[in-house]
């Protein structure tokens, strides 16, 4: 089992707060596809004869390319790859994007999941943000979508904004939970340098981010998993039972993944992880020639440990124990437990069935406590 990841790097306009590799001039993009395209050939003994089980695009924006060049990568994978005929096909979806035809032209494709990226109900919200859509788009995408059989879908939502009540978050997954949606990914707003969000807080145009308001939302978020019925199965996605999105799950399971696009990653499955350059151009140019347009880290057995501590710890089930002392041996788990235990007396971590579990109060400082653990 494995996963490809496609990288669009396009989008209308440039988000706020966005960090991501993304151009909003598109002046290259058939070239891109046609870029992308080959790299999919190229690569093609990147993960062996490992069937594919999920096929991810991402961005950028992939749904402000034309459906047609979605189905000719879709149909280059199935080509060139052993695809599952259950594989799950995900795209992430701008709500301006979204309509009739797009809808008709992506499930013609194949795309069987949307990732629609509301990030708020709150008009004002999106406006600070510089998104492309409003609010009332965002709702009736997700009504289009349904209309059209989409029901395998995720919704992005971000919390803890400068602008953002806590009435109007309330009010966003209530939204959400209205619309039957089977899936949430929340995360906490973060101040990136050398985004725009910075920028604006730097020069004092917007509030610095509020940490206190951030866990009161991420606690109403909690609390909404538990009394809508979603399984709150890693720190920042919810979803109804059976509804776990399985591209992202592989990577917290640490199953291999091969990136394609300009910034995308691949991991081996095993101690070597690699990604493409972050330029456009140069990725066309690259890929034009032949060239290797990836850089290649291979992880130390100390890199392994850590990566896994902090991914598995993340989750609902935490970190496997069992697993740990099999890939690391029994003195480096004794090392790991031993670590865990003033955050245990803290009732930050739990252990249940030889697994290490953030309690409630725990997943507040998931990333404090993971680096704790750190080898």
């Amino acid at each position: 089992m494995a996963g490809i990841y496609i990288h669009i790097p396009y989008c209308r306009k440039a988000c706020h707060y966005c960090n991501f590799h993304f151009s909003t001039t598109r002046y290259n993009a058939r070239e891109m596809i046609d870029s992308i395209l080959k790299e999919a050939v190229l690569q093609r003994d990147y993960i062996g004869n490992t069937a594919i089980s999920t096929i991810y695009f991402g961005g950028g924006t992939p749904s402000i390319v034309p459906p047609a060049w979605i189905a000719a990568l879709i149909d280059c994978i199935r080509q060139t790859y052993s695809v599952d005929d259950t594989a799950e096909i995900t795209l992430e979806a701008n709500p301006d994007d979204i309509n009739e035809a797009t809808l008709n032209g992506w499930q013609a494709a194949g795309v069987n999941r949307l990732s629609i990226g509301v990030q708020s109900f709150v008009q004002k919200d999106l406006e600070w943000m510089n998104r492309a859509h409003s609010a009332e788009e965002a709702y009736k995408a997700v009504q289009l979508a349904t209309k059209a059989g989409m029901h395998n879908m995720s919704l992005d939502l971000i919390y803890g904004t400068p602008f953002l009540s806590d009435s109007d978050w309330q009010d966003n997954l209530q939204k959400a939970a209205d619309l039957g949606v089977p899936h949430l990914s929340a995360y906490a707003l973060t101040v990136e340098p050398r985004t725009a969000l910075f920028k604006m807080i730097e020069k004092g145009k917007i509030p610095q981010v509020d940490t206190t308001k951030q866990a009161r939302h991420f606690n109403m978020l909690m609390d909404f998993a538990a009394t809508q019925g979603f399984e709150h199965y890693e720190i920042s996605n919810l979803a109804r039972p059976g509804q776990r999105s399985r591209h992202n799950s592989s990577y917290w399971k640490g199953i291999s993944y091969l990136g394609l696009g300009p910034a995308a990653h691949s991991f081996d499955g095993k101690n070597a992880r690699k990604w493409n350059i972050e330029n456009n151009q140069l990725y066309i140019q690259g890929i034009t020639k032949g060239d290797n347009v990836s850089t290649t880290e291979l992880l130390s057995e100390d890199n392994q440990i850590n990566e896994m501590i902090m991914i598995q710890l993340r989750l609902m089930e935490g970190l496997d124990l069992h697993q740990f002392s099999e890939r690391f041996g029994a003195i480096a788990t004794k090392a790991l437990q031993q670590k865990a235990q003033p955050a245990i007396n803290k009732g930050q971590l739990t252990i249940a069935a030889e697994h290490l579990i953030l309690t409630r109060s725990g997943k507040h400082f998931a990333d404090s406590t993971a680096v704790d653990l750190f080898v």
